[in-house]
C-alpha cells in the first residue's frame, strides 16, 4: 500500500485528467452499448412490427423523427443512427486515451526528475555500493512499467468495471434466464486468467532479467571495444554474446508458448460461452420466448464482456508488477540527503589547515585512518606518497567532505570542517582525479563546466597551464572537437590534461590531484608543476603521486602506510632517512641510470 500512496503523491496535478478520462470511458461505453439496442429495435420493431418497451425519452425521439412508420419507410435513419453512435463512442475513445496518455507522461516525467534530484544529492558514499546499471534500470525501465500501467491499463479497469455493470443492468431488463446464461462461464473465464498470469509472472521477470543481461553484454563490448580489439577476442565476445543471447531467445519462446496456450484455452472457454448463449438464444427466439433482436443483443454484449475479462488477468499481474517498480522507486527515494547543517557557516578561505589525531573508517568498520596529524599553512604544496590502499585518497575525501571523519579534528582557517557548508567549500577546493571523466561534448564545454559566466580567455589560461592548448588548437575542429563517450577520442594524457585545465579554471584557494599527473610524461610533468608555482603561488596545493620527481619539490611530504603517516618532511630530509620514501627513489634512480647507461 505504501507503493500505491507514493504512486498517489506523483499523481498530484494530473488527477482530475484521470477522473476525466475514466468519465470519457464511461461514456463512450454508453455509446457503444446503445449501438445493439439500436439493432435490437431496428429489427423488431421498425422491420418486425413488434411494440417495443422504451423509456419515455427514447420513445420521444423516435416521435421526433415521425415515428414508427417514418423509420419503417426510412430504414437508412436507423444505419445513420449507428454511424452517430460510433462517432461519438470514437470521440470520447479519443479524450480517453490522450488525456491517460498526457497524464501518465507527465507523472513518468516527475518521477524521472524526483529520482534524477535525489541521486544528484545523496551521500557520495551510496554510489560506493550502488550498482550503476541497476540504478539506471530503476530510473528507466521502472518508471516505463509504471507509466505504460497508468496510460492503458489503469483506464481498463475502469472500462471493464464499466462495461460489466452496464452489461448486467442491461441484459437482466430484458431477458434475466438470457443473462444468467451469458454470465455462467465469464467467473470461470476470470478465475482462470488472474491464476495463469500469476502463474508465468515469473516468466515475465526471466525475460526481463534475461534482456538486461544482454544489454548489459551490448554496452560492456561498445564500451571497452578498444580492449577486445587489443586483445582480439572478437570471436570470444562474440560466442558469450551469442549464449546471452540464445537464452533471451528461448525464455521469449517459451513465454509465447505459455501464452499461446492460454489465449487458445481461453478462447475455447470464450467459445464454449458463445455457443451456449446461442444455441440458447436461438431455442428460446425459435419457440417466441425472445425477439430475435434481443438474441442479437445479447450475443454482441457478450462478444464486448470477454476481451476485457480475459485481459482482467494481466491487468493484476502488471499491477503486481507496478507495485514492484514502485518499490524498487521509493529505495531510492527514500535514500537519505547528503543534506548541509542548517547552520552551516560560509568562512573566507585562505588554505591553512591543521589535521589534529583525526580517525576514519568506513561502513565496514575497517579503520582506513589513524592518528593523523600535520599542519598546511597557506600556499605549501603537500606531497603524499603511500601505497594502494595507505588512505591517501580516502584523507582527501575528509577533505572534500565526502565523508565525514569519525574522531579528531581538521579546522580550515581555523574553523572546524564539520562546521562549513558542504557545497561552500566544496566550491573552494579543486580536484583532479587520476581517472578524469570527460562528457560527450566539446572541449570547450567540458571546459565551461568549471565557470557559470563565458570567458574563453580565461578558458585559453588554463589550457596552457595544463600544456594542452596547442595540443587542442593541432586538432582539425580546435576547441569545438568532440571527445567522444569519456573522453574516447583523446589520449590518456591529453584527457588528463584538459582535466586539469577545467579543474584550474575555478580558481580554488585549495587544489588537490590525486595522481593525477601519471598519465602524462615527466618532462610535462615537470611544466606543469613549473607554470602551477608562477601562477598560483597563493594556492594550497596537495599532490598525490608515486614519482619522486614530482614529489621532490613539494613544502612537506607525506608517506602514509596502513593508514597512518610513518614519514614526514621534505625530500632532503626523507632521502636522508632508512624508510619507503628513500627505498621507491633508491629505486626509480637505478632505474633512470639504467636507461640512460
Amino acid at each position: 500500500m505504501k507503493n500505491f500512496k507514493l504512486l498517489w503523491a506523483f499523481m498530484k496535478g494530473n488527477r482530475l485528467l484521470y477522473l476525466a478520462s475514466i468519465i470519457s470511458i464511461g461514456f463512450a461505453t454508453v455509446f457503444s452499448f446503445m449501438s445493439p439496442l439500436v439493432i435490437r429495435y431496428t429489427i423488431d420493431s421498425v422491420i418486425g412490427g413488434t411494440v417495443m418497451d422504451a423509456p419515455p425519452w427514447v420513445m420521444n425521439i423516435i416521435e421526433a423523427v415521425g415515428g414508427h412508420d417514418t423509420l419503417r419507410q426510412n430504414i437508412w435513419m436507423c444505419s445513420i443512427a449507428l454511424v452517430l453512435l460510433a462517432i461519438i463512442n470514437g470521440i470520447f475513445t479519443y479524450y480517453k486515451g490522450k488525456w491517460s496518455a498526457v497524464a501518465s507522461e507527465s507523472i513518468a516525467q516527475n518521477m524521472k526528475d524526483a529520482l534524477y534530484d535525489r541521486l544528484q544529492n545523496v551521500s557520495y558514499g551510496y554510489y560506493v555500493k550502488a550498482e550503476t546499471g541497476d540504478l539506471i534500470q530503476r530510473c528507466t525501465s521502472d518508471v516505463d512499467t509504471v507509466r505504460r500501467f497508468l496510460a492503458m491499463q489503469f483506464v481498463e479497469v475502469g472500462r471493464a468495471i464499466f462495461m460489466l455493470a452496464m452489461a448486467i443492468g442491461i441484459m437482466f431488463s430484458l431477458d434475466v434466464r438470457m443473462t444468467f446464461i451469458a454470465m455462467s462461464v465469464i467467473p470461470a473465464i476470470f478465475l482462470f486468467s488472474t491464476l495463469y498470469y500469476m502463474k508465468i509472472k515469473e516468466s515475465f521477470l526471466e525475460c526481463d532479467e534475461s534482456e538486461g543481461k544482454l544489454t548489459s553484454i551490448l554496452q560492456e563490448n561498445l564500451t571497452g571495444v578498444r580492449v577486445v580489439r587489443a586483445f582480439a577476442r572478437q570471436p570470444y565476445e562474440r560466442d558469450k554474446f551469442d549464449e546471452i543471447n540464445l537464452d533471451f531467445r528461448n525464455k521469449v519462446s517459451h513465454l509465447i508458448e505459455l501464452l499461446a496456450w492460454y489465449w487458445s484455452f481461453s478462447d475455447l472457454l470464450s467459445m464454449l460461452q458463445m455457443g451456449i448463449l446461442l444455441v440458447s438464444g436461438v431455442y428460446w427466439t425459435v419457440s417466441g420466448h425472445m425477439t430475435l433482436g434481443t438474441l442479437v443483443v445479447f450475443t454482441t454484449y457478450e462478444g464486448m464482456l470477454l476481451w476485457p475479462v480475459r485481459q482482467m488477468g494481466r491487468i493484476l499481474t502488471d499491477m503486481g508488477k507496478t507495485a514492484v517498480a514502485m518499490g524498487r522507486i521509493k529505495e531510492i527515494l527514500d535514500e537519505p540527503l547528503d543534506k548541509d547543517e542548517e547552520e552551516g557557516l560560509k568562512p573566507e578561505i585562505q588554505g591553512n589547515l591543521e589535521f589534529s589525531h583525526v580517525h576514519f573508517q568506513y561502513e565496514d568498520g575497517k579503520e582506513v585512518l589513524r592518528d593523523i596529524s600535520f599542519t598546511v599553512n597557506k600556499g605549501q604544496t603537500i606531497a603524499i606518497l603511500g601505497p594502494t590502499g595507505s588512505g591517501k585518497s580516502s584523507l582527501m575525501h575528509l577533505l572534500h567532505r565526502l565523508y565525514d571523519y569519525d574522531s579528531g579534528s581538521i579546522k580550515i582557517d581555523g574553523v572546524e570542517l564539520r562546521d562549513i557548508d558542504k557545497k561552500w567549500i566544496r566550491e573552494k577546493i579543486g580536484i583532479v582525479l587520476q581517472e578524469p571523466f570527460l562528457y560527450s561534448k566539446t572541449i570547450k564545454e567540458n571546459l565551461k563546466m568549471a565557470q557559470e559566466e563565458e570567458d574563453e580567455e580565461r578558458i585559453y589560461q588554463s589550457a596552457r597551464i595544463a600544456y594542452v592548448h596547442d595540443v587542442i588548437t593541432g586538432f582539425e575542429k580546435g576547441y569545438d572537437t568532440l571527445v567522444g563517450e569519456r573522453g574516447v577520442t583523446l589520449s590518456g594524457g591529453q584527457k588528463q590534461r584538459v582535466a586539469i585545465a577545467r579543474a584550474l579554471i575555478k580558481d580554488c584557494p585549495i587544489m588537490i590531484f590525486d595522481d593525477s599527473l601519471s598519465a602524462v610524461d615527466t618532462e610535462t610533468d615537470a611544466a606543469i608543476r613549473k607554470a602551477l608555482r608562477e601562477r598560483r603561488k597563493d594556492v594550497t596545493t596537495f599532490i598525490i603521486s608515486h614519482r619522486i620527481n614530482t614529489l621532490s619539490e613539494a613544502d612537506v611530504i607525506l608517506v602514509m602506510e596502513d593508514g597512518r603517516i610513518t614519514e614526514m618532511g621534505d625530500h632532503e630530509a626523507l632521502v636522508a632517512k632508512p624508510g619507503l620514501y628513500r627505498r621507491i627513489w633508491e629505486l626509480q634512480n637505478s632505474k633512470e641510470d639504467t636507461l640512460t647507461a
